[in-house]
């Protein structure tokens, strides 16, 4: 299989977490992990297999100030690649108690930046087992990625990448 560019955003946090999580599954040597905020397009065009890790906080915290000011940067990067012979797959955090209206919103949102684009998305996830109330992120009756809470569901986070991963691989360049 050929190399995955894993990108994720913000550092330090849950979403690195479980871009580790998800690079130690798959074999570290078939992934390099590359923060959004210091990434661009540039690095995009080097793989044809990607995945993309973001949480769920509202557009308007993506600016300067906030801790995911790297994807207010970053997603016009997003436009300027050509996605033809790219297959991706997203994951994003979210908290499905205290923001059971705006669950996983970050990733509709890169999601639908991405397919404008035409990038080619694998790897959706259907809604049940989830509990909230409105999702962004849910297009055409599915997550357009991998939803993971590790505020109140951090225990199915392992188990829900493995399943993910094992649709997704196969699904990859080789």
């Amino acid at each position: 299989m050929e190399k995955i560019g894993l990108f994720y955003g913000p550092e330090k946090g849950s979403v690195e977490r479980v871009a580790r999580l998800i690079a130690d599954m798959i074999g570290e040597r078939r992934v390099e992990l590359l923060p959004v905020k210091s990434s661009g397009a540039a690095d995009i065009e080097k793989y044809e297999n990607l995945i993309f890790g973001i949480s769920t906080v509202g557009r308007e915290t993506w600016e300067a100030e906030g801790p995911d000011a790297d994807w207010d940067r970053f997603l016009p990067e997003i436009d300027r690649v050509n996605w033809e012979n790219k297959k991706v797959a997203l994951f994003g955090l979210g908290d499905h108690i205290a923001y059971a209206d705006f669950f996983v919103d970050a990733l509709g949102v890169l999601g639908k930046r991405l397919l404008d684009n035409g990038a080619d998305i694998i790897g959706r996830v259907s809604p049940e087992g989830y509990t909230f109330s409105h999702s962004k992120g849910l297009i055409d009756g599915k997550f357009i990625g991998l939803p993971l809470d590790e505020d109140y569901e951090a225990d199915k986070t392992s188990p829900r990448v493995e399943k993910w991963l094992e649709e997704i691989l196969p699904r990859f360049h080789r």
